[in-house]
């Protein structure tokens, strides 16, 4: 594993107990520059995960705390007049920084939770006529819990599509639990992260070596076996669409880089599959009978997608 990374990890692991494969997904999310949703019950430490990625980065933070009243000029800013120019003025939001954790934000309404698209996708704001780019890198972290679903506002698929992954934290087992009761005895463990240690600078850098890792044919051809069986199937209504593909195909390589090497491997393209695609997937009535969930169909389509011979591992 590069030294930076593993410093990055380690980091991390400082506050977040038990939890490599969630942390080595949302490394994999930032290297590709994408967007992070966490989806999982309350309590499990979603917001406290990206808290400590966010202190061991050595970015601007920023947090919104998403409710029905957010207004959308609370995230991207708003224009008023200077009193001495009589001209319009950029006053920025909360979308201003290089890491915005979006807290629950299914609870904000529709007109707010749009208001993330253009950033998500072109990493800028368009207002009264001028467009602001923001900082470089720049990630949206989001959480939102699947029950308590009163008072929600279901994101739509197009936005869902913007995220790079969708991951889960899931619940610790006997020992982690321990460690974690101990861990909470005097304060937030997030106050274990006490400095960043990966620059903006070495984050440009990493990105652009992943950017290099290579992938053969065949298993580009894997990757775009595995999307397209979405679409086919009686069991979904709608499939995962060329944007995944290439989301799938950025995640590998992540993921292989992450790992050590400059090449992906068919493990690399299964290992990241789920967390990529099954936000991208709308099961049908028969699809939800059989498979319970898009994570469940997923895993079904890797099981039967062939393996390409000449990058078995």
């Amino acid at each position: 594993m590069n030294e930076k990374i593993q410093m990055l990890k380690d980091n991390i692991e400082k506050s977040i107990v038990g939890k490599e494969d969630v942390i080595v997904k949302v490394i994999a999310a930032l290297l590709c520059e994408g967007h992070l949703l966490i989806e999982d019950v309350p309590g499990v430490g979603k917001t406290q995960l990206i808290s400590s990625l966010a202190k061991s980065l050595d970015g601007k933070f920023n947090r919104v705390q998403m409710t029905p009243d957010i207004m959308p000029s609370d995230i991207i800013g708003f224009s008023m007049i200077n009193q001495k120019t009589g001209e319009l003025e950029y006053r920025p939001g909360a979308a201003m920084c290089n890491f915005l954790l979006a807290d629950e934000i299914n609870r904000a309404s529709p007109k707010s939770q749009s208001s993330l698209l253009e950033i998500m996708e072109e990493g800028q704001i368009s207002l009264d006529g001028k467009t602001h780019d923001l900082p470089k890198p720049f990630m949206v972290m989001a959480t939102q819990n699947p029950v308590e679903t009163y008072g929600t506002y279901h994101l739509p698929e197009a936005q869902m599509d913007r995220f790079f992954m969708k991951i889960s934290m899931g619940y610790p087992t006997a020992e982690e639990e321990i460690k974690i009761i101990e861990r909470t005895e005097f304060g937030n463990p997030v106050e274990n992260v006490v400095r960043a240690v990966i620059s903006l600078d070495d984050i440009a850098d990493l990105q652009e070596q992943v950017k290099n890792v290579r992938v053969i044919p065949s298993v580009k051809k894997y990757i775009t076996d595995i999307v397209r069986s979405t679409r086919d199937s009686e069991m979904v209504t709608l499939g995962v669409s060329p944007r995944g593909s290439i989301t799938l195909y950025k995640a590998s390589k992540a993921i292989a880089f992450i790992n050590g090497r400059d090449y992906v491997t068919p493990d690399d393209v299964k290992y990241i599959a789920e967390c990529v695609l099954s936000l991208r997937v709308i099961l049908s009535v028969k699809g939800r009978t059989k498979y319970g969930s898009s994570e469940g169909f997923i895993r079904r389509i890797l099981e039967e997608t062939p393996v390409p011979a000449d990058a078995a591992n």
